[in-house]
């Protein structure tokens, strides 16, 4: 019997920003997550319609109350025996947010992910055993230099074929 592959696109802080680019790399993926930080209410229709069949979306501290209404600040879910945590503001491996350390040994998630800092990581932290995922930012509002994506698959127990998505710079004229 043939395993059963779950493709996966991992996203954040677009602040209401979403191009052509994003929807070439995304198609095709089974679920769509976003970190937080969506900016329109619309986007989040959007990644509806390209996932094929789940999104699973936080908000984050720059969206308004209508987002806050159809998002979670927090997600916890499982796939294939992995087990995922997910909210926006989690700060980083050795500096994490306020609570986040106590939460992450409480829930002891194989997979941490987070966005907020627009920095780029995928890093394994013995803190917690897990593995910490940041996927950048893949909009235009920030520091950061590129504009970024994850696109990973879940199969087996097992996360496979990680791979970091550039989408251009995160300055136009850059």
């Amino acid at each position: 019997m043939p395993k059963k592959i779950v493709h996966i696109g991992l996203l954040s802080d677009t602040h209401g920003h979403w191009d052509e680019r994003m929807d070439h790399h995304l198609q095709g993926c089974h679920e769509i997550w976003h970190a937080g930080d969506i900016g329109r209410i619309d986007l989040i229709d959007h990644m509806n319609q390209l996932a094929l069949t789940k999104t699973r979306i936080v908000f984050g501290n720059i969206d308004d109350s209508q987002i806050r209404s159809e998002t979670s600040e927090m997600l916890q879910w499982s796939i294939d025996g992995i087990s995922f945590l997910m909210q926006h503001i989690g700060g980083r491996p050795n500096r994490y947010a306020k609570g986040v350390r106590d939460q992450l040994g409480q829930l002891r998630p194989d997979v941490f992910i987070c966005g907020h800092s627009h920095l780029l990581k995928i890093t394994r932290d013995a803190s917690f055993g897990g593995l910490y995922l940041n996927p950048g930012a893949a909009g235009f509002h920030g520091f950061h230099h590129k504009r970024t994506l994850l696109r990973f698959e879940v199969s087996d127990g097992t996360i496979h074929n990680m791979r970091v998505i550039e989408l251009g710079n995160r300055l136009k004229n850059a």
